[in-house]
């Protein structure tokens, strides 16, 4: 159970970061909202996967699991610069 959320957190960390990288312009968020993205967006790439009919062999470690998880972190950190945080942008 440890290992799983080790290797959740790890995999979150680095879809979130490529993520950032990949997202032009400047996000103000910290390395736990980082991994959080990625971690949502894990879920997300998931989820999409899912839909579309993917493989669904056994195994953690996947290069479509770990792609999905990139897809589905840009896909939250576009809705999160998009929608989150209103109280910024207002003056």
């Amino acid at each position: 159970m440890l290992g799983l959320i080790v290797s959740l957190l790890v995999v979150g960390l680095i879809a979130g970061a490529v993520a950032r990288l990949v997202v032009p312009g400047k996000q103000n968020l910290s390395i736990f909202a980082t991994i959080g993205i990625g971690v949502v967006g894990s879920f997300v790439g998931g989820f999409l996967g899912y839909l579309i009919g993917s493989d669904r062999s056994d195994g953690f470690f996947q290069p479509s699991g770990i792609f999905g998880s990139i897809i589905g972190a840009i896909i939250v950190l576009l809705l999160w610069l998009k929608f989150g945080d209103r109280s910024r942008s207002r003056v």
